[in-house]
């Protein structure tokens, strides 16, 4: 099993300075760079300061001059917040001054919130629908001229300016839960990368399931490769057991706030939800996410993850913005990389 890491710039309230947000994201970069990550996530979002994302491009071109080794992706570009022929020479052009590093993850989309903002009018649920007619024009762009007459958008003959330097295009990756996802990924040749949130690991096998459904359903597909992103935190003390359960348990009330869209968000700050307000509360409860998320000393870590890799899961996503403060995210992640990752060669 291999490893990639997720990481995003966040800032819980305005208490943190953005440079020093900045620089503490390049610092986990340059680390996971140096520790043998296959591939570094960008995020996509906007106005919020939890995730601090507005062009995924962007952020691997800052990343790009400080990574040697690991590719640059992004997790995921959302389909509804842009135009086919933008998105193609974004990621192209990335694709090109990265030196044909670029992994390309696209998807549907996550808060309702803002998609009231990017995309007025559009519910969340009907993201996917954007993905699965954005992605074939995205191939037809990168390889030349193509004219598109489609349901959400339509353009006369152009092509992606610049083209890919890796051909025919980048490695693409769809976030995917849903089994329709799943099989479109599989009829498209593309990557999967899955998020079971909370949820147990029960949750992990039914992704799976799903992979293996769709490949059984589109013979002679290639398999995809599937990677699986879960809130990593490595600790060796009960302090840092606690403070990483209570920074991931605040972190989650702001999550709720905007994936129901159900709270106040002040200056790009999402007020927390109280948890125990919550009808599925019992998510939250630090030994429900201390056993279901990959949280524990490194031999617990390892014994989690040799659970993914015995499912067939064939990289491991750390997850590694959770709201805990810069020092501890440093030293969970040198724990993973020197006491964890030495146990997959």
């Amino acid at each position: 099993m291999k490893f990639q890491i997720a990481i995003n710039l966040e800032r819980l309230d305005s208490s943190l300075d953005m440079q020093a947000v900045a620089d503490h994201t390049l610092e986990m970069v340059r680390i996971a760079d140096q520790s043998g990550f296959s591939i570094i996530w960008s995020a996509e979002h906007h106005a919020l300061e939890m995730t601090i994302a507005p062009n995924p491009f962007q952020i691997l071109t800052w990343w790009a001059p400080h990574v040697s080794r690991a590719r640059l992706g992004t997790a995921v570009a959302v389909a509804p917040y842009w135009h086919p022929i933008n998105l193609a020479g974004e990621a192209a052009f990335t694709d090109l001054i990265t030196g044909g590093r670029l992994e390309f993850g696209i998807g549907s989309g996550a808060y309702q919130r803002e998609f009231d903002r990017m995309s007025p009018g559009l519910k969340q649920s009907e993201g996917w629908k954007y993905v699965q007619e954005m992605l074939p024009v995205l191939k037809a762009l990168w390889e030349g001229d193509c004219e598109h007459r489609g349901e959400f958008w339509s353009f006369p003959i152009s092509t992606s300016v610049p083209k890919p330097l890796q051909k025919p295009h980048p490695p693409v990756w769809i976030a995917a839960r849903a089994p329709v996802t799943y099989d479109f990924a599989v009829e498209q040749g593309c990557n999967i990368i899955s998020w079971p949130l909370t949820r147990p690991f029960s949750e992990a096998e039914l992704y799976k399931q799903r992979l293996d459904e769709a490949v059984s359903a589109h013979p002679g597909c290639r398999v995809p490769t599937m990677a699986m992103m879960r809130h990593t935190s490595v600790y060796e003390t009960e302090q840092d057991r606690s403070r990483a359960i209570r920074s991931l348990q605040r972190v989650l009330g702001q999550f709720e706030n905007v994936f129901r869209n159900i709270g106040d968000v002040k200056n790009g700050f999402p007020a927390e939800v109280p948890l125990e307000e919550l009808s599925e509360r019992e998510q939250y409860d630090e030994h429900y996410l201390e056993q279901n998320l990959v949280f524990g000393s490194p031999g617990q870590v390892v014994e989690k993850l040799k659970r993914y890799e015995a499912l067939g899961i064939d990289e491991f996503v750390y997850y590694a913005s959770m709201g805990l403060e810069h020092k501890q995210q440093i030293r969970s992640l040198e724990l993973f990389c020197e006491r964890v990752i030495p146990e997959f060669p």
